[in-house]
């Protein structure tokens, strides 16, 4: 048996989508639905869209959508039955236990696979470590001065030289190829056949929140390139939703949490008791991460290294990380490049004073504006505060920014007075403060064009479910078999059923699909887009959908139809004397 239908609907309904999705990212209302920064793919205009109503997210520019249920599979990368008992937990109800459907059970048992083959890797890669092949890798570790603790609580390992030790044992334990190919720690190759992917590399294990292994970063020994190399995405790792070293961070207890550059920083800040430290995966900080760690904090402290690059990492990610709503402040570390540096130099006390006294992102990218002008030139230091003025206009908040002008005009021996009216006659000049972003219809972005049948099709779902006035109108001419793509038919029918019982569900309809695409595709169906401002024009888009569906359902059925059924052919005749009387009203 499964969990019944009516129980996941009882979990459903106990867990509004806003509140769920609220926890995950920032959302702001607009009209009956939600905007945000969609949390699956990177973008700077919302086009992710959160409606209460029905229960569903949609997102315009990468397609994602779903039900509540969906959305923790997608994000957290949960299973059906994972999301249901967080669900449950949410709400505080008891899950009885469940069985598996063959689909459910074969996508659970690949991911449960996968993890059991990486903690068995990471187990392999610890042991590799304390023998004497490891001997390099553990003193190399050694001399960065991690203990003996610190090494076994981050799981910190060795792969060896000799590439095929780590294919070899998974073998050994069990895992067909196909699956140790899935995993990413071993690649198949035609000529040279199955080898390790890490290799004369210490190994750094990769957990997620709950302390499971689902990834790997590896530092190569010696002069090998890459430096760092990582894990690839599988169906257990997506780096631009997970944070190294968050799996002790979220639970840290601190007012705030600390960004790093790297997986040493992150080691050495915990052993120096800062637990509160993370670090993105190799690459810059994503806008998923950021909404990661508002889950756990409301202030982050940037401590990038403190050369070029390290500064441009930290300008990246300022907007990224105020978007979420977090508040960002960035340590200086000078003399000293990063944090391990700076510990082993001064110690932990000296970085705790770093802490209480880390600048504000704002004056942080001030300072750093400040170096592309020399102030000793008259028209370079008029240019400087132009460009001052022009930051300063990004506070909406009055208030919050004549703090900023204040504290602006003492650092840089300016009046205030004379700072405020620059400021407020550049806000006149460019067309006042830059309002806040508001979300935006992006569905008519480029894409591939979709078939012209398929989109009305798609509208009249959406419209179905949108008034009831319409759904009347639609029901006197349109039959689920008109829908001439299997998935929207079946959703037809789903409707006209729930419409009998006299309430439509379209977040139920969508759980009624398995495949996690397929529940992609059906929160599509219900957030098609047609612009239209009156009823006349409603009217007669309802009247042209209606006919164009209706018109090549009924070519398709005439089509299939045996040529003896003379009852078929009648009501195809009958249907079609009926199309031509189309008759649309919406009083």
């Amino acid at each position: 048996m499964y969990y019944s239908e009516d129980l996941v609907e009882e979990v459903r309904l106990k867990n509004d989508i806003v509140d769920v999705i609220s926890g995950y990212v920032r959302l702001r209302r607009q009209g009956s639905r939600y905007f945000g920064l969609c949390p699956f793919h990177s973008e700077k205009s919302p086009s992710f869209s959160v409606s209460a109503d029905r229960q569903m997210y949609y997102c315009f520019g990468c397609h994602a959508g779903g039900n509540v249920f969906t959305f923790l599979m997608e994000y957290e990368n949960f299973t059906f039955p994972e999301a249901m008992k967080h669900l449950a937990d949410r709400c505080g109800m008891a899950l009885p236990e469940m069985e598996y459907s063959k689909e459910a059970r074969r996508q659970a048992d690949q991911k449960s696979r996968l993890l059991e083959i990486h903690k068995k890797a990471a187990r392999f890669f610890y042991y590799q470590l304390k023998q004497e092949s490891g001997r390099d890798a553990y003193a190399y570790l050694r001399s960065r001065a991690l203990s003996e603790d610190t090494i076994r609580r981050f799981g910190l390992g060795y792969s060896s030289k000799y590439n095929g030790q780590l294919y070899s044992y998974l073998k050994k334990e069990g895992y067909p190829d196909e699956l140790l190919k899935d995993s990413g720690l071993i690649t198949m190759d035609e000529k040279r056949g199955a080898y390790d992917k890490f290799w004369n590399r210490v190994m750094f294990p990769i957990m997620d929140g709950n302390n499971r292994v689902i990834g790997f970063g590896g530092r190569v020994m010696g002069d090998g390139k890459p430096k760092y190399l990582n894990s690839p995405e599988t169906k257990i790792f997506d780096k631009s939703r997970n944070l190294y070293g968050l799996n002790f961070a979220r639970s840290a207890r601190k007012s705030n949490m600390i960004i790093c550059e790297g997986y040493m920083d992150v080691i050495a800040l915990h052993q120096a008791g800062f637990n509160q430290a993370v670090a993105s995966l190799g690459t810059a900080l994503t806008a998923q991460q950021s909404l990661l760690l508002k889950r756990y904090t409301q202030e982050v402290l940037l401590t990038y290294d403190s050369d070029e690059a390290g500064t441009k990492a930290a300008l990246r990610a300022i907007p990224i990380l105020k978007e979420a709503g977090l508040s960002v402040r960035v340590l200086n570390l000078k003399p000293y490049k990063d944090p391990d540096e700076f510990i082993k130099a001064l110690g932990t006390e000296a970085f705790q004073e770093r802490i209480e006294k880390a600048q504000s992102s704002f004056l942080f990218e001030i300072e750093v504006l400040e170096r592309n002008f020399n102030l000793k030139d008259p028209a370079r230091k008029t240019a400087f505060f132009d460009q001052m003025a022009r930051k300063l206009l990004g506070f909406s908040d009055e208030l919050e920014r004549n703090n900023y002008i204040e504290t602006l005009s003492e650092q840089y021996h300016i009046s205030y007075e004379t700072l405020r009216k620059k400021v407020n006659t550049l806000g006149i000049t460019l067309g006042g403060v830059p309002p806040v972003e508001r979300p935006r219809d992006v569905s008519a972005r480029k894409k591939e064009k979709a078939d012209g049948s398929e989109v009305s099709q798609k509208l009249l779902l959406t419209w179905m479910i949108s008034d009831p006035v319409y759904f009347r109108e639609i029901r006197r001419y349109v039959e689920p078999e008109d829908f001439t793509v299997p998935m929207y038919a079946r959703i037809a029918g789903m409707l006209y059923e729930q419409q009998k019982e006299g309430a439509l569900n379209p977040a139920r309809i969508i759980g009624a699909f398995e495949d996690t695409q397929e529940q992609r595709q059906a929160a599509g169906v219900f957030n098609a887009v047609l612009k239209v401002e009156t009823r006349e024009e409603m009217e007669k888009a309802l009247r042209e959908t209606i006919y164009k569906v209706c018109k090549n359902g009924l070519e398709k059925e005439a089509k299939e139809l045996d040529p003896a059924d003379m009852t078929g052919l009648q009501r195809v005749v009958q249907r079609r004397r009926q199309l031509e009387k189309l008759h649309i009203s919406l009083d």
